[in-house]
Formats: C-alpha cells, sequence, structure tokens
C-alpha cells in the first residue's frame, strides 16, 4: 500500500453516496480526500462548495449512483459542473455502482434507454474519463464518447473463494446473460460450470426452470453482477438444492439488496452470501449471512494508473 504520494496535481473528491470506500482509496493511493462539501436549500436543491484549488488537477470524484439514486447522480452532475467551472484538466469520474444500468436497450416498445440518458448526462456535465465496476451490459461503455475503465469484481470474489479450500466446486450463472461472467470465474477455480434456465414473466419476478449441468453432491457457487430483491439468486439457490446440490454460496459485486432482499437471503438455502463495498451496507444488512470484501485496493490502483498513464488492463489479470 503507498503512504504518501508526491505529485500534487492528483486530487480525489467523494460526494454522499459511498464515504467509506473513498476513504480507503485515498488512503491505499497516499494522499488526503479533497475538502468539499455538500449542502441543500431549503427547498431540497443541491449545493456545492469544493474548498480548495484545483485549478489544473487531475481530479477524481468518487460516488456510486445508488439508492437514493436520483440524490446520488445529480450530486455527481453538479460536482462536475463545479470543477469544470474550476479549471479543472481532467475530471475522472470513479463510479463503482452504475445506476440505471438495466435500463440498457428498448426490450419493449416506447421504452427509454436510460443508461445512455446518464453517459449523455455525464459527458456534457464535463466529465472526461469513467472509471467503474462491472457494468451490468458492457455494451454501456460504447454509450460514451470518452474513456470507460471497466475494472472487474471476480478477481476478488474468486480470490476469497480459493481461499476458503472449499471441495468438489461448480460455478453457477443464475441466467444466460451471466454465462460469460461464471466461465470468468469457474476459470479461475479451475471448476465446471451450470446454468439455471429461467423465465422471467414480468420485472423482479423470476421462474427457475431447469438446470443445465452437473450440480449433485456439489458445492455450488451462485455468481452475479447485481443483487437487487433477490428472487432470483434465492429461487436457483433452493433450486439447485432440490436438484442435489451439497451447498449453496453466493455472490456478486453490486448489493443493492433492496425490499424483501435480507428476508428472502435469510430464510433461503444460501449458506453464505459475498459481496463487495462498491454500495454501502447498512447496519440492518449486515447479517451473519453476509461477507463484504473491498474495492478499495483496485480502484486505488487504476487512478494510480490512470494518473500515471499505464496501462489499467493489467488489473483485469
Amino acid at each position: 500500500m503507498a503512504t504518501s504520494y508526491v505529485d500534487s496535481t492528483l486530487k480525489v473528491f467523494t460526494l454522499n453516496s459511498n464515504i467509506e470506500l473513498a476513504e480507503e482509496i485515498a488512503k491505499h493511493i497516499g494522499i488526503d480526500l479533497g475538502k468539499s462539501s455538500v449542502t441543500h436549500f431549503s427547498d431540497g436543491e443541491i449545493q456545492i462548495n469544493i474548498e480548495e484549488s484545483i485549478r489544473g488537477s487531475e481530479v477524481y470524484i468518487i460516488q456510486s449512483t445508488s439508492n437514493p439514486v436520483n440524490q446520488h447522480l445529480m450530486e455527481l452532475l453538479i460536482m462536475i459542473d463545479a470543477l469544470k467551472r474550476a479549471s479543472a484538466k481532467t475530471i475522472n469520474v470513479v463510479i463503482p455502482y452504475y445506476g440505471y444500468a438495466r435500463q440498457d436497450r428498448k426490450a419493449r416498445a416506447r421504452e427509454p434507454i436510460t443508461a445512455k440518458l446518464v453517459a449523455n448526462l455525464l459527458e456534457t456535465a464535463g466529465a472526461t474519463r469513467v472509471i467503474t465496476i462491472d457494468l451490468h451490459a458492457t455494451q454501456i461503455q460504447g454509450f460514451f464518447d470518452i474513456p470507460v475503465d471497466q475494472l472487474l469484481g471476480v478477481p476478488i470474489l474468486a480470490n476469497y473463494f480459493e481461499n476458503k479450500k472449499l471441495d468438489d466446486i461448480v460455478v453457477v450463472s443464475p441466467d444466460h446473460g451471466g454465462v460469460t461472467r461464471a466461465r470468468k470465474m469457474a476459470d479461475r477455480l479451475k471448476a465446471p460450470i451450470a446454468i439455471i434456465d429461467k423465465r422471467r414473466p414480468r420485472p423482479n419476478v423470476a421462474e427457475v426452470m431447469n438446470i443445465v449441468g452437473n450440480i449433485e453432491g456439489k458445492t455450488a457457487i451462485l455468481i452475479d453482477d447485481i443483487i437487487d430483491t433477490a428472487g432470483t439468486i434465492t429461487l436457483a439457490a433452493n433450486a439447485l438444492v432440490e436438484n442435489g446440490a451439497k451447498e449453496v454460496y453466493a455472490c456478486c459485486t453490486h448489493p443493492v439488496l433492496s425490499g424483501p432482499a435480507m428476508e428472502r437471503i435469510q430464510n433461503s438455502h444460501i449458506k453464505e452470501l459475498v459481496v463487495t463495498n462498491t454500495i454501502v451496507l447498512p447496519e440492518e444488512k449486515r447479517t451473519d449471512k453476509v461477507t463484504q470484501l473491498s474495492v478499495a485496493p483496485l480502484l486505488g490502483e487504476a487512478i494510480i494508473r490512470v494518473h500515471e498513464q499505464l496501462s489499467v488492463s493489467k488489473l483485469f489479470d
């Protein structure tokens, strides 16, 4: 870990979505967080003050667009505008969790593509680069006309399970869309994969149909990028046990965990849920079943590499 960073042109700021993660990132880099404040007018409008000079600086803003999504997105847009008007040299937006990413295409008539709208807003505000982790749809990178560095959560999650020394593992994708992610983890753990074939009749409602692959007597590790209401992952876990899996672990990069998620996880066959800290976990969601790993070293290293114009692709290994 770096102890001090001598290049004074590098500045890291945070907004309100994940202050703890931002502090960890700054510590990893070896600098103090930039001084700024977020206040509100009486009608709820956001006001941001940058309390130090950033003229000519390469600035990195840490902000997940997690719940409350619109509040955090507006904070970010206003901060970018403030930095641009204060003559920052570059404005690098570090979005550990990119909200609205699930609205990445027109699935039916007259739907918006909100992931693209958010990309337009960030660019128009003045962002010059985006650093993120595990976009829900990789094509979102193409929604931007500025550089996008998408880091991966799989190495962090795989490393955790590798150290657990579990026996007879099978990595399971909860749907067809996550097969590539499951394959990456399976390659790291030198394990086979299985796929849950499911039908989703309407949003946030999943129905398990079939399991493709051998899971009988094995330790199953379910992997997804986002767990929201936990309907998909808990149905998948229960189906795996019913079809002969010995035990089931689950993991994801982004623990949205909204609505009935925690109750479902507690009542499911999931032995342990492993997540990262791209999104803050409030105290009521920190149960014995949930383990949270830090992405701070990964993001800190990415910031240093971007700042020093080194290759970021090394971090994907």
